[in-house]
């Protein structure tokens, strides 16, 4: 029997591989002879470079680049060299916005989204595509910027002027400086490129939904300086369509992640944008052991209404029940805070919670005790399943 475990962290518990470990060892007390694969599990947010660069065997390569404000600061991505879905082996570059652009890299006194700029992850994708690597998968979640992509832009290449023919910097603030733009040397360095971009929020660029008064307020704007800038946005963003050629692209959903890299990756660099999730399990080449598994184990601290709305285990769920339908999902979790035919809505066939009994939190959050009880839970599950299975002959 092929069981194939995937779990998300525990947070404050047990980290992706700890919790997946764990429940190898239960289904392996049940199965001793079951082939039994681990997988790593995130949805393109923090941790998803370091999650895939260690299932894979890749490295992290070292790169100082402009941070949030402009200064200097050490960064890194990911490179790893794998086959995927389709066979190909390709070397890819990894890449977290956060780590170059994040919102934990500014100060909470210094936080202005017309001061910060994206120019950081410029930097990095230049840095790799300078060492050959043409494919990329990026995670945009938790930036610090609202500059539509400008900053960026501009590292890899591309000009931007305002009305006097000067050229304008690469913040939030000047984005409502540019009216007219040359890409020219943007195209010519990334041409042959591959982006794809982990992005699971669904906003548009501008307007009521859009990323200057939804997402603003957290990255330090006031209502007056966000309609501004959302305004400034708009007309940015019809400026870049046309030279791109594109139409309604800042309409699309997702071209609001990120305070607009979602519109800029699409546009200019002509990403695509997909569910965190799959793109993980994508670049990890999940399908070859996904396509004949009878079993796969999932997992989470909490399994509620945000499970519903798009976190890893319910996205992989559905990445597999494409794939393989006939495949039993099992989620082990903490606590269970939605009604179950929620979840199973989203393919989870059944759902074990690992608490035996009452606990205070702090023992519940024990590492030895989640170790624990996941590796008695999964042991459970498996047994339950194996006994189904037989019943039905």
């Amino acid at each position: 029997m092929k069981i194939v475990i995937a779990m998300d962290s525990f947070k404050g518990s047990l980290t992706s591989l700890e919790a997946g470990e764990a429940a190898a060892k239960g289904v392996t007390d049940s199965l001793p002879d079951s082939e039994i694969i681990l997988m790593p599990l995130a949805d393109g947010g923090e941790g998803t470079v370091s999650a895939i660069v260690n299932a894979l065997g890749g490295e992290m390569v070292p790169a100082v680049v402009r941070g949030p404000l402009g200064t200097l600061i050490e960064s890194s991505y990911g490179m790893v060299c794998a086959a995927d879905d389709t066979g190909t082996s390709r070397v890819t570059a990894l890449i977290e916005a956060a780590d170059a652009a994040g919102l934990t890299k500014v100060p909470s006194s210094l936080r202005n989204p017309r001061k910060t700029t994206t120019a950081g992850l410029g930097d990095l994708i230049r840095h790799a595509v300078t060492r050959g690597i043409k494919d990329f998968v990026i995670g945009i979640g938790g930036s610090a910027t609202n500059d539509c992509g400008l900053g960026m832009m501009e590292s890899l290449g591309a000009r931007f002027f305002d009305e006097a023919g000067e050229l304008v910097g690469g913040t939030g603030d000047d984005v409502k400086q540019v009216t007219r733009a040359d890409l020219t040397e943007l195209l010519k360095l990334t041409a042959g490129c591959r982006f794809r971009v982990a992005c699971d929020v669904t906003n548009p660029l501008c307007g009521e939904n859009g990323c200057s008064l939804v997402f603003g307020p957290q990255k330090g704007g006031t209502p007056d300086m966000l309609s501004e800038m959302d305004e400034a946005i708009g007309r940015f963003s019809r400026l870049i369509e046309t030279e791109m050629g594109t139409e309604k692209a800042a309409e699309a959903p997702g071209a609001g992640a990120a305070g607009g890299l979602g519109f800029a990756f699409r546009t200019a660099l002509g990403a695509e944008l997909v569910s965190g999730t799959d793109l993980v399990l994508q670049t990890i080449g999940a399908s070859k052991n996904l396509s004949d598994a009878d079993l796969f184990i999932t997992g989470e601290g909490r399994l509620d209404s945000q499970t519903a709305r798009g976190k890893a285990p319910a996205g992989a769920a559905r990445f597999l029940k494409r794939l393989n339908p006939k495949c039993v999902a099992v989620e082990l979790c903490g606590s269970i805070g939605e009604r179950p035919e929620t979840i199973h809505a989203l393919g989870i066939d059944g759902c074990f919670p690992i608490i035996g009994g009452p606990a205070t939190e702090a023992a519940a959050m024990d590492p030895d005790a989640a170790k624990d009880n996941l590796r008695r839970t999964a042991a459970e599950a498996v047994r339950f399943f194996t006994a189904a299975r037989a019943a039905r002959g």
